[in-house]
């Protein structure tokens, strides 16, 4: 177990360099910040060259990348331009709401699909198989700033039932976390029935349905714990889609994550803000993944952490 670990945490270092590079590079193809920052006045050559030697860009760009690596190894990822402050500050100001979200679009996800799959594999190729899989398939097709602005104009609207926009109670929370969870719910609903069915016919199924245990037990204690691995994989994986679905989602609710502040860090090429977004959620992601490789033995003893 701690060898995995620690083999876990090694390969985690090369997959950050390789994100902290990307990110590095594809941010500074948005433009240079200091035409942005002096684009109000009109500044001389002295004024740009003073401006980017103050924000640390008058240097090569492999120099810059080490510098940025060796001060984000520390907690620094510099100060951002257009606020003023910390950028990692920023975004970890802005992380709770994010997650908020993100695990209210998984819950929605988990409770429509657990019971729509098991049904659907329970009663296969009967009426509430095919509404189950109708459902999973239209929250599969529909992307999810289009199902936030169908949810907005029915339920904000015109029926005045929800919130719109910002941050408060858990009305706000309810039309993003739909609108965020509903592919995934399509998702988990196609997994967990076709794992559901592989284990519904298995041979210890039979023998504990010739035993006289009730339906009930024979579904929760043997066949769907013996179908979560798949569903715990796809969770995992599709916990970075979230969150990154969740840039979009932000912005269609005027929800304060981090997805907003990246998308308006962009737009005013704030660099350290937007590296400091992508790190962290990356090493969230990154987290995550290894926790649901740890779940797998705990939901089946037999599986070997190698």
């Amino acid at each position: 177990m701690w060898n995995y670990l620690l083999q876990r945490l090694f390969y985690s270092i090369f997959v950050l360099l390789g994100i902290s590079l990307i990110v590095f590079v594809t941010v500074r193809l948005t433009g240079d910040p200091v035409a942005m920052l002096l684009k109000d006045g009109n500044p001389s050559q002295e004024d740009i060259d003073e401006m980017r030697r103050l924000l640390d860009l008058d240097k090569p760009m492999p120099v810059q990348f080490v510098n940025f690596v060796a001060k984000a190894a520390t907690g620094d990822f510099g100060r951002s331009f257009h606020y003023s402050t910390p950028a990692l500050g920023l975004v970890l100001e802005r992380m709770p709401a994010t997650l908020k979200l993100t695990f209210a679009a998984m819950t929605v996800a988990i409770l429509i699909a657990f019971p729509l799959g098991i049904i659907s594999a329970v009663y296969r190729g009967g009426a509430l198989d095919f509404f189950a899989r109708s459902v999973s398939l239209i929250g599969i097709s529909m992307p999810n700033f289009w199902l936030g602005i169908i949810l907005i104009i029915i339920f904000g609207v015109r029926l005045h039932w929800l919130p719109v926009s910002g941050s408060g109670g858990p009305k706000y929370l309810i039309m993003p976390a739909i609108a965020l969870g509903a592919a995934l719910a399509g998702t988990l609903t196609r997994i967990l029935r076709s794992s559901m069915l592989d284990v519904l016919g298995d041979d210890y199924i039979r023998t504990a349905r010739a035993k006289g245990l009730r339906p009930s037990a024979v579904l929760t204690g043997h066949a769907l714990r013996n179908a979560l691995i798949p569903v715990l994989t796809i969770l995992g994986l599709q916990f970075g889609l979230l969150l990154g679905g969740a840039v979009i989602v932000e912005n269609v609710f005027s929800w304060p994550g981090v997805g907003r502040l990246v998308v308006n860090s962009i737009g005013v090429r704030d660099y350290p803000v937007v590296q400091a977004a992508v790190v962290l959620l990356a090493v969230i992601l990154l987290t995550v993944n290894l926790l649901v490789d740890l779940l797998y033995k705990v939901v089946d003893p037999r599986v070997t952490l190698e």
